[in-house]
């Protein structure tokens, strides 16, 4: 849509755009009187290798920009995996988001977050005038590259990094690679096998929902308020793994549809929403009896017992 007569919906704009998974990014400035402020910020990208630039912007609306307009420096703390917490604590307006926050002062008093993949100290290089928000131009005077697993954001939820499945059918053969690796000592690695597995039958999941009409963040929120309709918005975050600003979205895009009720704090699943449950719940119950049909209840038993032996392992 581009012209005047069809207005971009910005809701939609937005869900369209987080189809392009990014990092995640928590970036901090210091002023010259020792306030420190911080953001996270998924818009990180590189500029120029000579001189090396990097980007990422703000909203103008935000009460950091005051800070990062006059800075001499900034950090891009590049996020893990593990730091999804952390991601959420900077995304909520505090009065002091670095209390009890482990750091170290980088280039220009800027913070340097603990335990991230990596970070890139920059001097303020450039601010661009960029609509709603301010682009942020830095030249990278030093980095650091601590080689985590990075956090990656993912159609309005958190996701991981996970070595792309190779077990495609090849041309002129019967036999997948990945078939032919199991008979290997990768087939007795339980780690690369369950990577392979979720590579294997999560994309057509997916798939499934949205052929429901679903989007993989609103039927995963939709089941989780089924079973905990009270919870609070941190517990929701965290069974759902997105970020609040996320979370509330995907509540406002299931009310638009008809599924959820909200009166305030009060959510309430709608007989249209029971029903949606019904259709998601079916698919999911499909899906696992065709994938585990060779599996006794027993040995069904004996897998679930050690994937949640796996999860308490965090």
């Amino acid at each position: 849509m581009t012209s005047a007569d069809n207005a971009i919906d910005p809701r939609m704009f937005r869900r369209a755009l987080g189809n392009f998974a990014s990092g995640v990014t928590i970036v901090t400035a210091c002023a010259a009187d020792g306030r420190k402020v911080g953001v996270t910020a998924n818009s990180f990208n590189s500029v120029s290798l000579d001189p090396p630039l990097i980007l990422w912007s703000l909203d103008k609306r935000s009460s950091a920009w005051a800070v990062f307009e006059v800075a001499s420096h900034f950090t891009v703390n590049l996020l893990s995996s593990d730091q999804i917490q952390l991601s959420n604590h900077f995304a909520r307006p505090q009065e002091d988001k670095f209390a009890g926050i482990n750091y170290a002062n980088g280039l220009g008093n800027s913070p340097l977050l603990e335990g991230c993949s990596g970070n890139f100290q920059c001097a303020n290089y450039q601010q661009i005038d960029g609509g709603d928000h301010w682009i942020m131009i830095g030249k990278v005077e030093k980095f650091e590259d601590h080689s985590r697993t990075p956090l990656v954001y993912h159609q309005g939820g958190y996701a991981m990094v996970l070595p792309h499945p190779r077990g495609r059918k090849p041309e002129n053969t019967d036999t997948p690679e990945s078939s032919s690796l199991l008979n290997t000592k990768l087939g007795d690695n339980l780690f690369y096998l369950m990577i392979q597995a979720v590579n294997a039958s999560h994309p057509h999941f997916v798939q499934q929902h949205l052929q429901l009409g679903m989007r993989n963040s609103e039927s995963r929120l939709l089941m989780v308020l089924d079973s905990a309709p009270n919870a609070c918005l941190g517990d929701l975050q965290q069974a759902v793994a997105m970020p609040a600003r996320e979370v509330e979205e995907a509540m406002a895009n299931l009310q638009q549809k008809g599924y959820l009720h909200l009166d305030g704090q009060l959510r309430q699943v709608t007989p249209a929403g029971h029903a949606k449950l019904e259709e998601l719940w079916e698919t999911v119950l499909k899906a696992q009896q065709e994938l585990f049909k060779e599996l006794s209840e027993g040995e069904l038993e004996v897998f679930k017992k050690g994937l949640r032996l796996a999860m308490g392992s965090r």
